[in-house]
């Protein structure tokens, strides 16, 4: 007997541990809540009945309150696969109801005529057709068994590890009650319920986050597009195709991949750096918005007024890009993009614009960014100029080292000059 009532006992503070879970968890619709409750709620009126029914301390004046809830716990026990399949979300319960109305039904019949059980001066009998209710409760085994593959099925066959071990939970607690009347059978089925529960919820989590990062990488795809976008559109204001954002996008992801590889600057170069580099670098000259295409399309030398003019697109290319992705994208994302775009046309020296920073004050993305534009617009074709052949280029950034560009940085790109050449 004090095995028993420690059965039932752990039983009840199982199922209220889950009661209270399901209550005060955010993640749950309020219908997801109710299944969940109703269940864990049946569970424990059905072990408390059958506590009171087998506890041994028995009172003919009691048949009939000890009757109506034998006929509780016989209709409510073969439900609870009906009840959790709603818990777990399926939706095509049509045949669940269906057999939770003629459970309910047969159980009440089965009392008042006596066929399933009933109670006499000794106690609770079972009556001839008692095998009725056991065939009710094998078939909701066998319900709760297809709605789990079903379940199994709707997260891709993950996990049948976990079902294969509530089936064989529910049978250990069923088998004994069966051949040896020890009564653990709700004990077994409220520790199957709570795997079902931390179960589901976990693979619900699981796609809940393979949702949310897909969802973010769509949202990154269409983000990296429109900048890309929105570079190519000012480039080609410029009398460019547009080719100069890609080319100069690869250029700045390689030599950053390169300085990690030769240890150079790896206090600020990894994994997070490049990608940002590959991806806003096409923003550099966003602040050419401003420049009227008098100048920008001007196939001779600028004057220094128009000059000065030019000038002008470094400083506000970061204030674009503040107010273009403020509230958008996160400070650091924003800054990164901003420092690209205000200082590539700083030099180390400290005579570039529009601040006139100097050496390590700029920042390195900037720094990076200034060998890539330089170079290729050095290799390329302008209206105001023919291009220079690879070998002349590469003469150029190595006599530029120290004075325009960070010597560092240069020492890097002329160890894998290859690499930059344009096929």
């Amino acid at each position: 007997m004090t095995f028993y009532i420690s059965c039932i006992i752990l039983t009840e503070l199982l199922m209220l541990a889950m009661v209270l879970h399901v209550l005060y968890y955010p993640g749950f619709t309020k219908k997801q809540k109710f299944w969940y409750l109703a269940t864990f709620t049946a569970i424990m009126l059905c072990a408390a009945a059958e506590f009171v029914v087998h506890s041994g301390i028995y009172n003919v004046k009691m048949k009939g309150f000890l009757t109506v809830i034998t006929v509780m716990q016989f209709s409510t026990a073969p439900l609870l696969a009906v009840l959790f399949s709603e818990s777990l979300g399926l939706s095509t319960q049509k045949y669940g109801k269906i057999f939770a109305v003629v459970s309910f039904t047969v159980e009440i019949i089965g009392a008042l005529t006596k066929q399933i059980f009933y109670f006499d001066e000794t106690g609770y009998v079972r009556g001839p057709l008692f095998f009725v209710y056991e065939i009710f409760f094998g078939i909701s085994l066998v319900y709760l068994i297809v709605s789990l593959n079903q379940v199994g099925r709707r997260f891709n066959h993950r996990d049948y590890r976990t079902i294969t071990m509530i089936i064989v939970i529910v049978m250990f607690g069923i088998i004994p009650m069966v051949f040896y009347k020890i009564n653990i059978t709700y004990l077994a089925i409220a520790i199957s319920a709570s795997l079902c529960y931390m179960y589901y919820n976990d693979l619900v989590q699981q796609d809940i986050q393979e949702d949310l990062l897909e969802n973010q990488k769509k949202m990154s795809d269409i983000q990296d597009h429109i900048i890309y976008s929105l570079a190519s559109l000012i480039e080609s204001r410029d009398m460019d195709t547009g080719e100069h954002v890609a080319r100069t996008s690869k250029f700045v992801e390689r030599l950053s991949e390169l300085c990690l590889k030769e240890d150079v600057y790896t206090d600020e170069i990894d994994s997070a750096f490049i990608e940002k580099m590959k991806v806003l670098a096409p923003l550099h000259d966003i602040g050419k918005i401003v420049v009227s295409d008098n100048i920008l399309r001007k196939p001779g030398k600028l004057t220094s007024e128009e000059f000065e003019e030019m000038k002008k697109h470094a400083a506000a290319g970061g204030l674009i890009i503040r107010d273009v992705l403020n509230g958008v994208a996160d400070e650091d994302y924003t800054d990164f993009a901003a420092d690209i775009a205000s200082y590539h046309h700083e030099r180390w020296d400290g005579t570039g614009y529009p601040l006139g920073k100097k050496g390590e004050d700029i920042p390195l993305n900037a720094r990076i960014m200034a060998v890539a534009d330089v170079y290729d617009a050095l290799v390329s074709e302008r209206v105001y100029k023919e291009p220079f052949s690879f070998e002349k280029a590469v003469e150029i950034i190595k006599e530029e080292s120290g004075s325009h560009f960070d010597p560092r940085l240069v020492d890097v790109f002329l160890k894998y000059q290859k690499e930059f050449e344009y096929k």
